[in-house]
C-alpha cells in the first residue's frame, strides 16, 4: 500500500487491493531474521531448487507463482485494451517475470527486482512479453507498449 498510494495519486487513480498480489506466504518463517534462516539446512533448497520447497505452514514457490500468474491473467482480462498497475513484492514479481519469460522457477532467484522498481509486462494476442524489468527510471521514462 505504501508503494501503491503515491503511484495512484500521480496517475489519478484509486488504490484497489487484490489478495492475489500479496507476498509469498512464508508461514512460520514470516518475520524471522534472514541471517538465521540462511543457517537452516532447508535454505539450500530455497535458493537452488525453489520449485521443491514449501514454507512450513505457508505456501510453496510454485503455488505463489501460480497465484501471481492467475491474478495477472484475471486483471488483464478485466482491463483488456487498457494499462493497469499492479504492486507487489520482489519474490512474487520475480516469479511472474520468470513465468512470462519462460524461465524455470528453479532459476527465478537469479532475477533482480529492486524496491520501488518498475516491471512492464505486456499482453497481446500472441501472449505475454516482458518489456522492462527492475527499472528505477521515472514512470514517464518507462516504455508502456
Amino acid at each position: 500500500m505504501e508503494t501503491a498510494k503515491p503511484i495512484a495519486s500521480r496517475l489519478g487513480l484509486r488504490v484497489r487491493t487484490d489478495r492475489g498480489l500479496v507476498e509469498c506466504d512464508y508461514g512460520s518463517w514470516t518475520g524471522a531474521q534472514l541471517g538465521r534462516l540462511r543457517r537452516r539446512r532447508e535454505w539450500r533448497t530455497v535458493v537452488n531448487l525453489p520449485s521443491a520447497f514449501t514454507f512450513p505452514g505457508g505456501e510453496s514457490f510454485a503455488q505463489m507463482q501460480n497465484r501471481m500468474t492467475e491474478t495477472l491473467d484475471r486483471l488483464s482480462e478485466r482491463h483488456t485494451g487498457e494499462s493497469f498497475v499492479a504492486v507487489s513484492h520482489a519474490d512474487t514479481i520475480k516469479a511472474a517475470i520468470a513465468a512470462t519469460a519462460g524461465v524455470p522457477l528453479d532459476l527465478f532467484q537469479r532475477l533482480a527486482v529492486s524496491p520501488c522498481s518498475v516491471t512492464v509486462i505486456s499482453r497481446a494476442e500472441s501472449g505475454y512479453r516482458v518489456l522492462c524489468m527492475n527499472s528505477t527510471s521515472s514512470l514517464e521514462e518507462v516504455a508502456w507498449s
